[in-house]
C-alpha cells in the first residue's frame, strides 16, 4: 500500500468530477480539497452529456411553488416535500452561482435567460446553454474554474475501490492507480460518482458508471434509499451507437410528436400526451415495441429546417446515424437514464456514516420520489454540491485518522456478467418471477470477491428493493401488482439487511409473493 504525501492527509476527498463534485470543490475553496477521478476532469460524466438544462422558476408566470407542484406530481407520492421545496427554492441561486463560475446560458434577444419547456412542467423553466449542449457548457466552465483554483488538488487516473472507517466514521479512501494501491487518509469524503446506467445494456449514461458511489457507501455500512426506482428515458436514439444517444424531451417540448410505424400518434389520448411524465411515456413506447412495432419522433412539421439550430448536438447524432431530423422520422426507444435511488442523505448531503457526504445522482435526497422531473437532476447536483460543502465548512476540525497498513486492493470491477441479468429482469416492466430470478443470479456474484462483485452489489440492491415494493408507482412498474397502494412510503436499508433478504429469497423463491 503506497500513500499520498503526508501534507495531503486529512483533506476533504471528493470522488467524481461531474457537476456535483465540481460545485462541491469550488464551494469549499479556499479549503484544500482533493478530487479523485478515474478519467479526465469532467469527462465520462453524465453531467457533461446532459442536453436539456436546469429547471428553475425564473419566468414572470412561474414560481417556486409551481415548480414544487410539478416536482411532487412527477414523483408520484414519494417525494420528501420539505426537501423538494428547499431545493427548488434555491434554483435561482444555483443558476447565479453557475453564471458566476463562468457558465454562459442562452439568452433571448432582450438579454433575458431563454427558458425551454420539458415534459411534466407546466411552465417554461428550463435554463439551457448552447441549445442542447447544456451539460457540456456547464462542465466546461466548472472544469476551467476548478483548474484555476489553487486549493484543489486533482488526482486523475485513480479509481476509488473502498472506504475505510472506524468507530468515529470514515478514515480514508482506498484507490487503485497505475502503480497499485493508494490510500488517501481523511475524515471527510464526498461521493459524487453519478448513476447506475452501466448496469444495463441500453443506457444513455457512460457505460463505466455502474453505481460506484452506492457500492462504496453500501460496503461502508451506509443506508440506501428507494433503490428500485430506475428511470428509463423514453426517447433514446435507436441506433447501433453505445451508449445510446439521447434525444432530449426538449424536442417534444418544442412540439415534436411520437408516432408508430403505422403513423399513429399513440400518446394523443394520454393525459399530457408527449409531455406526460417519463415513466408514462417509456411504458407506452415499450408496449409498442413489445408488440413488434417501431416508434419514431416526428419533428418535421414543428421544427423542420430550424431543428439543427435549436438542437445542434441531437442533429449531429442523428446525422451520424444517417437521419436528417428536419425531413425524416427519428427512431427512438427507452433506455436507462437516471436513478432516483441511491445513498440516503439528509438536506445537507450527509449519509448515515459519519464523515461521508453524497451529492448528485449517487444520492437519494427525496427530491425525485418515484420518478424524476426533467432537468431537476442538474439542479439537485448543483444545490446539493454547494450544501455539502457548506456543511463540511461548518464542522469543527476532525482528528486525523490513524494510518492504515496492509490493506488488499479489491479486484477491478467488470459489469459484463451483471448487465444481461439486470437488463432482462429489472427493466421497464417487472414481476415477481423476474425479480426473484435477478436476486438468485446476482447474490452469488455479489458475495464473491471477483470482478463482478461490486456491480452485482448495486444490482442486487435494486432487485431486493424491487421485490419489497408490491405495487406500481412511478418508474417501478410491476405487471403482477399493476395498481398503486393508497399509502406511499419510502424505504431505507443497509447492504447487510438487503443481503439477509436476498439469501432468504434465493433459498425460497416462491416463499415471497412480493
Amino acid at each position: 500500500m503506497s500513500e499520498i504525501a503526508d501534507q495531503r492527509t486529512g483533506r476533504t476527498v471528493i470522488v467524481g468530477s461531474g457537476l456535483a463534485g465540481l460545485m462541491t470543490a469550488l464551494t469549499l475553496a479556499p479549503e484544500p480539497v482533493i478530487i479523485v477521478t478515474r478519467a479526465g476532469l469532467g469527462t465520462e460524466t453524465s453531467s457533461a452529456w446532459a442536453q436539456g438544462g436546469i429547471a428553475a422558476a425564473l419566468g414572470a408566470d412561474d414560481s417556486a411553488a409551481l415548480h414544487l407542484a410539478d416536482t411532487l406530481a412527477a414523483g408520484d407520492g414519494l417525494c420528501d416535500p420539505a426537501i423538494a421545496a428547499g431545493i427548488v427554492a434555491e434554483a435561482p441561486d444555483a443558476i447565479a452561482a453557475l453564471e458566476q463560475a463562468g457558465v454562459r446560458f442562452d439568452r433571448t434577444a432582450d438579454g433575458a435567460l431563454s427558458l425551454g419547456l420539458e415534459a411534466a412542467h407546466n411552465r417554461r423553466r428550463i435554463v439551457h446553454a448552447q441549445g442542447d449542449g447544456s451539460g457540456a457548457e456547464i462542465v466546461r466552465a466548472l472544469v476551467a474554474a476548478v483548474i484555476a483554483t489553487p486549493s484543489v488538488t486533482l488526482l486523475e487516473g485513480l479509481e476509488a475501490r473502498r472506504i475505510l472507517s472506524d468507530e468515529e466514521g470514515v478514515t480514508g479512501l482506498v484507490c487503485a492507480g497505475e502503480n497499485g494501491a493508494i490510500l488517501l487518509a481523511t475524515r471527510r469524503i464526498v461521493l459524487a460518482t453519478g448513476g447506475i446506467g452501466g448496469l444495463y445494456e441500453a443506457t444513455t449514461n457512460p457505460t463505466g458508471n455502474f453505481g460506484q458511489g452506492i457500492m462504496l457507501a453500501a460496503r461502508a455500512g451506509a443506508e440506501l434509499a428507494d433503490m428500485e426506482f430506475v428511470q428509463f428515458h423514453p426517447t433514446a436514439l435507436d441506433s447501433r451507437r453505445r451508449p445510446l444517444a439521447l434525444v432530449s424531451e426538449a424536442v417534444r417540448g418544442e412540439g415534436a410528436v411520437l408516432v408508430n410505424e403505422r403513423g399513429e400518434r399513440f400518446m394523443a389520448g394520454v393525459s399530457g400526451a408527449e409531455l406526460a411524465p417519463r415513466d408514462v411515456v417509456a411504458r407506452a413506447i415499450s408496449a409498442e415495441l413489445t408488440r413488434g412495432g417501431r416508434v419514431f419522433l416526428d419533428a418535421r412539421e414543428v421544427l423542420g429546417d430550424r431543428f439543427a439550430a435549436r438542437f445542434p448536438v441531437i442533429d449531429t447524432l442523428c446525422r451520424e446515424a444517417g437521419i436528417d431530423a428536419s425531413r425524416q422520422l427519428i427512431p427512438v426507444r427507452p433506455a436507462v437514464h437516471y436513478h432516483m435511488g441511491g445513498v440516503a442523505t439528509n438536506a445537507s448531503g450527509r449519509s448515515s456514516v459519519a464523515g461521508l457526504w453524497v451529492a448528485g445522482e449517487a444520492a437519494s435526497t427525496g427530491l425525485h420520489g418515484a420518478n424524476r422531473l426533467a432537468s431537476n437532476s442538474l439542479l439537485e447536483a448543483a444545490v446539493m454540491g454547494m450544501r455539502a460543502a457548506r456543511d463540511i465548512l461548518s464542522m469543527p476540525a476532525a482528528k486525523p485518522p490513524a494510518p492504515e497498513t496492509g490493506i488488499a486492493l479489491p479486484a477491478a470491477a467488470d459489469p459484463s456478467l451483471v448487465r444481461p441479468i439486470v437488463s432482462r429482469h429489472l427493466g421497464v416492466l417487472r414481476n415477481a418471477g423476474a425479480i426473484h430470478g435477478a436476486v438468485a443470479s446476482l447474490l452469488p456474484l455479489a458475495e464473491d470477491d471477483g470482478a463482478a462483485s461490486d456491480p452485482a452489489v448495486v444490482a442486487l440492491l435494486i432487485a431486493v428493493f424491487a421485490s419489497l415494493r408490491a405495487e406500481s408507482r412511478g418508474a417501478h412498474a410491476r405487471t403482477d401488482f399493476p395498481l398503486k397502494r393508497a399509502e406511499a412510503a419510502r424505504r431505507k436499508m443497509t447492504l447487510a439487511e438487503a443481503l439477509e433478504i436476498a439469501r432468504a429469497t434465493a433459498s425460497h423463491p416462491l416463499a415471497r409473493s412480493a
